[in-house]
């Protein structure tokens, strides 16, 4: 897909900023509508169903933390925060609740743009790694083409960062899988050491498709254990 094909919902209320940021993604390529709360950019998500969403934290109505979850729950979507919270607590809210990277502000442009791009790009390599193929390991499926997960018959919802985690690690099940490579091979940032993000994203997962699944190889990495037959 080229961007001019790829929607973008910006959620900021901060009307100087929220132009700034369209006028930018739009000289991308990129198809921009905009919200300005809560409330609006629910509904907005809901009618314009984008590809992405950038989402600020601090919004009238109801907050990004709570939009989040609430447009996550309906249809997961790539979501990248921006926050004027530096805290790692704060940033480990917002990744549990589904966001799939962060943005502090002030911000550059440039860089705004390269995680948008960074963003949209995982979402099609998550099918290339299994080939567009479904996986089966004993009681866990992948649909990788539908972006659908099941384990033990049930489907499971997962974030799109949680589900290209899943298929990275399904890749290659039983191996040991770097945090240093999850962090290239599924947030695009190579040579980045923000280990929170990969251990916070896993404990989501372990959290929806059970603690077994996920073997922590400690000063290392992840594994995927292939799970007992349902």
């Amino acid at each position: 897909m080229t961007s001019a094909s790829r929607r973008v919902l910006v959620v900021e209320d901060d009307r100087v900023i929220s132009q700034a940021v369209h006028d930018r993604l739009v000289a991308e390529g990129y198809d921009v509508v905009r919200a300005y709360d809560g409330p609006g950019a629910v509904a907005a998500c809901a009618e314009h169903g984008p590809d992405l969403v950038v989402l600020d934290v601090m919004l009238p109505g109801y907050d990004g933390h709570e939009v989040c979850r609430q447009i996550q729950a309906d249809k997961p979507v790539p979501v990248l925060m921006l926050t004027a919270r530096v805290e790692e607590a704060d940033v480990l809210v917002g990744l549990g609740v589904g966001a799939d990277d962060y943005l502090t502000k002030p911000f550059r442009m440039r860089e705004l743009v390269a995680r948008v791009g960074a963003l949209l790009r995982r979402v099609e390599r998550a099918g290339e790694l299994l080939g567009r193929r479904a996986l089966e390991l004993g009681d866990l499926r992948v649909d990788a083409a539908a972006r659908r997960v099941w384990r033990a018959g049930a489907e499971v919802r997962l974030t799109p960062t949680e589900f290209d985690l899943l298929v990275c690690l399904a890749s290659s099940p039983g191996d040991v899988v770097s945090r240093e490579r999850l962090m290239a091979d599924v947030w695009d940032w190579p040579g980045a050491s923000a280990t929170r993000t990969v251990d916070s994203h896993v404990k989501g997962l372990r959290a929806k498709l059970g603690g077994d699944l996920i073997r922590t190889v400690h000063g290392v990495g992840y594994a995927l254990e292939t799970p007992a037959p349902a």
